[in-house]
């Protein structure tokens, strides 16, 4: 496809002129793209525009505008329009309309929380002037579900998770079966591998925190190949306690001090509760089992003359708050709540309220999958959450009675 010499003429001109330096790659990559479209048509219809050809085998019948957003601007193309059959050029996806390096930015755009509004300004920052529909986005978007897909599905058989961390939030999803915006549990787990780093384990989405829900996605984690779970860290809903005693036997529940703390303070008169909070914190100030211990049952005499019913909130809690002081000191302040997760919670969070009214299940996934993937990737490359010394005390008493007899309380 050679230029005549007008044609490197009205090039050379347009070099010279400064002004036109952007406006001339756009209409370069135009041109070109006009012809090879043009090309592929002629091939396609054995002949050329006004050619007497006996190859022909159909005609051109006008052209149908198609605006193709490239990193160079919108080009505005014309696609040849046949009497018989159709014909659309191989350079352009069928309904693309936008290239991969936009389609990047939009996911990444979405995934970090930015609105729709706000993406289709950055869309139009970056050279395309049409900007991009809020359907448009949640069809790029939807290139995300393989990546997530293959995140929420990967093995868990690599090494064994010694401590997992579960807990839920909700969001408002779009039922149109009901006809109405309901509540929806996004359920999320994570590990601490036996070498001290973090994972993502999974992630689902269902309709409460009920006993079968919790028990489907354990059991889901467990066929993808978790194992070596010595302590599950978690607040006191019931339907997850029941789930955790069914599917993960041999491992030890320990209650979120965090969600505790707030039943404890709940009976107590508000003027008070200041007073009982710190002296409940006073117990996780303490550095061996015996001496936690002992300082939850003086708390716990303390509270039983003025708040009666906080003190048998203790009395019935104690093994299950203090479950942390039988794993290595190093741990506890990590294992003892439910805060490393609440943290990644509060992420999610944050993104999913820029979106609101989800329209279905799977866009909550396909969000939140995607955020989980990402911090997954963080962590993978980040220092270790617990040091290997440490994490070998964790499986030392397992064949070491004096580490042992250390580590648990009352011997």
């Amino acid at each position: 496809m050679a230029l005549d010499e007008s044609a490197l003429s009205e090039l050379l001109v347009a070099l010279a002129d400064r002004d036109r330096g952007v406006d001339l790659v756009r209409e370069l990559a135009e041109w070109l793209a006009q012809r090879l479209i043009e090309a592929e048509a002629t091939q396609r219809i054995g002949a050329a525009p006004y050619e007497r050809s006996d190859d022909r085998v159909t005609e051109r019948n006008g052209y149908r505008p198609r605006v193709l957003t490239t990193k160079a601007g919108d080009l505005e193309l014309a696609i040849p329009k046949l009497r018989q059959g159709s014909f659309f050029p191989s350079i352009l996806e069928p309904r693309r309309r936008i290239d991969q390096a936009l389609y990047a930015v939009v996911m990444e755009a979405y995934v970090s929380g930015v609105s729709t509004r706000s993406v289709d300004a950055l869309v139009q920052s970056m050279g395309a002037a049409s900007g991009i529909s809020k359907s448009e986005v949640s069809r790029i978007c939807a290139g995300l579900d393989e990546r997530v897909a293959a995140f929420r599905n990967r093995t868990l058989g690599h090494t064994e998770f010694p401590y997992v961390y579960l807990d839920a939030i909700y969001v408002h999803v779009r039922d149109d079966a009901l006809g109405q915006v309901v509540s929806r549990a996004i359920v999320v787990a994570t590990g601490v591998t036996a070498q001290g780093g973090r994972e993502v384990l999974g992630v689902d989405v269902g309709d409460s925190e009920a006993e079968t829900f919790w028990t489907a996605f354990l059991r889901s984690l467990k066929a993808r190949g978790l194992s070596g779970v010595r302590l599950v860290i978690s607040d006191a809903h019931e339907g997850l306690r029941a789930a955790i005693r069914k599917t993960l036997q041999g491992s030890t529940w320990q209650r979120c001090r965090v969600h505790y703390v707030r039943n404890l303070l709940a009976p107590v008169p508000k003027a008070s509760q200041e007073m009982v909070a710190a002296a409940f914190r006073s117990i996780f100030t303490l550095t061996t089992p015996d001496d936690v211990a002992a300082r939850w049952d003086e708390v716990a005499v303390m509270l039983a003359e003025r708040f009666p019913k906080a003190a048998a909130l203790m009395n019935g809690a104690k093994f299950d708050v203090l479950a942390f002081t039988a794993f290595p000191r190093e741990h506890w302040r990590q294992i003892w709540s439910n805060n490393p997760l609440e943290r990644l919670n509060k992420e999610i969070r944050r993104r999913t309220a820029v979106v609101g009214i989800f329209p279905n299940d799977p866009a909550v996934i396909r969000l939140v999958g995607a955020v989980l993937a990402d911090q997954h990737d963080e962590w993978a490359v980040a220092r270790r959450y617990f040091s290997e010394a440490s994490m070998a005390k964790l499986y030392t008493r397992d064949t070491d009675p004096a580490v042992t007899a250390e580590l648990e309380p009352g011997t």
